[in-house]
């Protein structure tokens, strides 16, 4: 009888150690991919909930506001979400000053190939910088009479001493310098540069247009007016030049009318991938 007793016992207890080795298993098996710890949520409120400081992105927004009155609320949600889209797709402003010792030059280079591979002309408002983005434009001060003028920097240079700038011959006569002279350089993007470029234009029958394509294919130039015409953009005019025996078929769109005009129409050209389009001047055609 006592035989009988014992065997359940030591089935119980086989029974219990099989399950205490499986326990002890347990931690050394590879958890599934799919089990991920809970990660706590982080708090991401700034001090005292202060909004970030606004960044200016197109010279309108600087004056009186292109996308709204500057006094809309920001709680507005739909007008600023339009309104971000367009920034974002405008050039930013270049930020770029500097104060320093600038030359011309003239009869020495007049006719010759800038570094845009242009010619340089000494009687056109350029100028030649070391660093700055070529096509760009500068805001250019003389710091002893405060004469201003706006140049176009398409060549680069100098390369004499500290020098900062190299103006042309007409930029340097408006300005009153002779030799060199100290002035203040500010980057300034094409838009902020057209109501100069409009009346520089005017005075010599021309009108200002945005180039958006030069190619030495005619069929590459047809494509992206087509491409143009497509997003229902104003239809450009291609215009052929020719250089020792080349031929450029050059896409511009315009005439632009107003600074409001051009940022529109800038907006629009880099929504379809064409972003800083380059500023040009064309004889008026009767």
């Amino acid at each position: 009888m006592k035989k009988i007793l014992i065997l359940p016992v030591l089935l119980v207890l086989s029974s219990c150690s099989t399950n205490q080795i499986k326990t002890g298993e347990a931690p050394n098996q590879t958890p599934l991919i799919y089990q991920s710890a809970s990660i706590p949520k982080v708090n991401l409120t700034l001090p005292n909930e202060e909004k970030p400081e606004k960044r200016h992105h197109s010279i309108i927004e600087i004056g009186k506001g292109f996308f709204g009155d500057d006094k809309q609320k920001e709680n507005s949600t739909g007008d600023v979400s339009a309104k971000s889209e367009k920034e974002s797709f405008l050039p930013r402003i270049a930020s770029y000053i500097k104060k320093g010792i600038a030359s011309w030059y003239g009869p020495g280079f007049h006719g010759k190939k800038t570094a845009t591979g242009e010619i340089f002309d000494m009687y056109e408002m350029t100028a030649a910088h070391k660093t700055l983005p070529i096509p760009s434009y500068a805001e250019v001060t003389n710091l002893k009479n405060n004469r201003t003028v706006i140049v176009r920097v398409n060549d680069r240079g100098p390369y004499v001493g500290n020098r900062v700038l190299d103006l042309s011959y007409a930029a340097a006569k408006k300005l009153g310098i002779q030799g060199v002279g100290k002035v203040e350089v500010k980057a300034i993007t094409p838009l902020q540069a057209l109501p100069q470029i409009q009346k520089t234009a005017a005075s010599q029958n021309k009108n200002v247009y945005f180039q958006v394509g030069s190619f030495a294919s005619q069929t590459k130039a047809l494509k992206l007016q087509d491409k143009m015409a497509f997003n229902n953009l104003p239809e450009p005019t291609i215009r052929a030049t020719k250089n020792r025996k080349k031929t450029q078929y050059k896409v511009q769109v315009g005439p632009l009318k107003s600074p409001e005009n051009a940022e529109m129409l800038s907006y629009q050209l880099a929504k379809m991938g064409i972003k800083d389009p380059e500023i040009v001047t064309a004889s008026r055609q009767n």
